[in-house]
């Protein structure tokens, strides 16, 4: 499908969970490259801090206090968010939690249920608010931080697994409906980085080699740019893609649905195989 004429690089972002870890890097990074950013998150103070380094770039900060999973918050974030911004370009759907790493069995009813609430209701929530918009004035771009997570199987943490593989969903169900009035969408796996949320997971106990935050923000601001709008409904995953790469493989991609969730057939006799891997 052949891309917009005119879709120009973001010249402002909405980052969730912009207070710490990925989120934090992601705006301090897009800030860098010259987007004003609007920065939310539940923590005020945190933001104030994270607003202050955004602003010391030169760059406009918006400071939004919300729940991502409050209905009326987000909606009110959204309307200041382009009142103060002039739009919002770029969004990027950060904020997440992670449920215990238990079988699904063992797990806590009103904890999995609330690693539900913020990893896909929140993004539902933001996009809900902010794709409109975008695509009044032409078209824009969505990031969705997801995860391996959302492409393999998990034998713990069962929410959080289905929560991402849900949000790959979200995003794909964007690009599929928005792509022709100029929305790109990436679900973007930022490997494993060193953050609170890794540090307390009994899988990541030991572990020495991580994921270098920065290759996050190199992918995020790239796609920001409209460098890898070929890219859109891709999922990728920066301890192995860069924008380099990216470009290089979108260039050469020949698959129908490249890079998206798809049930795969069980051999080549399978009675399946033409439904599944023909559209």
């Amino acid at each position: 499908m052949a891309e917009p004429q005119d879709l120009p690089a973001a010249r402002t972002a909405l980052v969730t969970g912009a207070t710490r870890g990925i989120g934090r890097a992601v705006a301090l990074g897009l800030a860098d490259a010259g987007l004003d950013v609007a920065l939310l998150a539940r923590d005020a103070d945190r933001l104030a801090e994270v607003a202050e380094q955004v602003r010391a770039t030169g760059r406009t900060a918006v400071v939004l206090p919300c729940d991502v999973t409050d209905p009326e918050a987000v909606a009110s974030a959204v309307r200041q968010a382009e009142d103060e911004l002039g739009s919002v370009d770029l969004l990027v759907n950060n904020a997440g939690r992670i449920d215990a790493e238990v079988p699904l069995w063992e797990a806590d009813v009103e904890e999995w249920w609330q690693v539900m609430e913020t990893n896909v209701r929140g993004p539902f929530l933001l996009a809900r608010h902010v794709v409109p918009g975008m695509l009044a004035r032409g078209g824009g771009r969505v990031v969705d931080l997801n995860s391996g997570a959302g492409s393999h199987d998990m034998t713990y943490s069962s929410a959080y697994n289905l929560s991402k593989t849900a949000l790959m969903r979200l995003g794909q169900q964007l690009h599929a409906m928005g792509h022709e009035k100029g929305l790109r969408t990436l679900e973007l796996a930022p490997g494993v980085v060193a953050t609170d949320m890794t540090a307390g997971m009994r899988t990541h106990e030991g572990r020495t080699e991580w994921t270098p935050v920065e290759r996050t923000v190199d992918v995020a601001v790239a796609f920001a740019r409209g460098e890898l709008d070929e890219c859109s409904g891709w999922f990728v995953r920066v301890s192995d893609d860069t924008p380099a790469s990216l470009r290089e493989t979108a260039a050469g991609a020949t698959a129908a649905v490249p890079r998206r969730l798809r049930v795969l057939p069980a051999g080549d006799d399978d009675a399946l195989h033409g439904p599944l891997t023909g559209r």
